[in-house]
């Protein structure tokens, strides 16, 4: 069965603009947290096929996307490359033991063996894959990744930052360590995700959360030629799996942006008529309502149908510009899917 969202990442005309959210299988929704609570938690819902499979389905049913993501986390990438996480209430993700030498590095495994570690991710996928088979409806499921750099700025910070200075400081003052880094976590991140699409996922999206904090001059360097090698990867041997990459806050950036990718992913900060200019004819747009918007269902249908406007129904997907907040009204989350229908659909 043809998937709506499959033909629009491919920029293949479709009956309206499909989509979807990011972070929709999450907080805002009760039915998820009742999951949370079974698991324990984060970690435990994460490493359990049949909850994790449940809460991608659940955005379905209650919201109306037209994709599923799969439920998971970014950072089982280095926890199985031997990097303890944990996820302290307050603080987030952490890691008990950044990288901060050679040493530290070599002490982690990867490529193949690291990548075969996540056999409960690749579990996930293929009991999604037959039970929306089972369904028989055109919904999709996209698989995903954290870029190779933002997978590094934890690794080295060893949780969140805001100033991202340990990073910074090797990228200036021992830059080949940092490529080193860069370099072991792509090829981990190119084997998981081609054990993703072997599993079930029927489109690939890279997230590069942390885009904003490199420098224009050294985004290339660092952390995009990263994700179109891992991108170069998966087209060479999966060409018919759609690939979505989603730099967040590089509006400067856009003139750097190249690969053999399908789909932009457009962040709230990037106004989206810049974005067609710079990249509509090369790319499918994706994005980009300020996810605060969801708060009021007049602000949302404002910004539908402004963008709607700009794109006129062609070559894009709708979507938010960053993650769904947890304080949003469930039906406010489902105004957005029923604008988004109502204002790209074909007569």
């Amino acid at each position: 069965m043809s998937k709506i969202f499959v033909d629009a990442c491919f920029g293949k005309e479709t009956p309206y603009t499909p989509v979807w959210m990011m972070r929709q299988a999450g907080r805002y929704l009760p039915e998820y947290m009742e999951v949370r609570k079974r698991a324990g938690n984060f970690l435990n819902l994460c490493h359990a096929p049949d909850m994790a499979a449940e809460v991608t389905i659940q955005p379905l049913d209650i919201v109306g996307v037209d994709a599923a993501i799969l439920f998971s986390d970014i950072l089982v990438v280095p926890n199985e490359m031997g990097m303890k996480l944990d996820f302290i209430k307050g603080e987030g993700p952490v890691f008990d033991k950044p990288i901060a030498s050679e040493e530290d590095l070599n002490e982690l495994i990867g490529g193949e063996e690291a990548a075969s570690k996540l056999t409960y991710v690749y579990d996930t996928i293929k009991l999604l894959r037959k039970q929306l088979d089972e369904r028989g409806d055109d919904k999709a499921l996209i698989g995903f990744t954290g870029a190779p750099w933002t997978l590094a700025t934890y690794m080295i910070e060893g949780q969140g930052t805001k100033t991202y200075n340990i990073c910074k400081k090797m990228m200036y003052s021992n830059p080949d360590l940092l490529h080193k880094i860069l370099h072991k976590v792509t090829e981990v991140v190119k084997l998981y995700m081609e054990k993703q699409i072997q599993a079930g996922i029927d489109v690939v999206q890279i997230f590069d959360s942390w885009a904003a904090a490199i420098e224009p001059s050294r985004y290339n360097e660092f952390s995009w030629s990263y994700m179109v090698e891992i991108a170069d990867y998966l087209k060479a041997k999966y060409p018919h799996i759609p690939i979505i990459m989603f730099p967040k806050g590089i509006p400067a950036f856009l003139d750097q942006v190249y690969g053999n990718f399908d789909v932009f992913g457009v962040d709230w900060s990037t106004p989206m008529a810049l974005a067609k200019e710079k990249l509509g004819d090369r790319y499918v747009l994706q994005g980009n309502m300020e996810p605060c918007r969801l708060y009021s269902k007049e602000q949302t249908t404002a910004c539908v149908e402004a963008i709607q406007n700009i794109m006129g129904g062609k070559r894009h997907i709708f979507n938010l510009g960053h993650g769904i907040l947890p304080d949003v009204p469930v039906e406010n989350a489902q105004h957005f899917v029923r604008e988004c229908q109502r204002v790209s659909k074909k007569a």
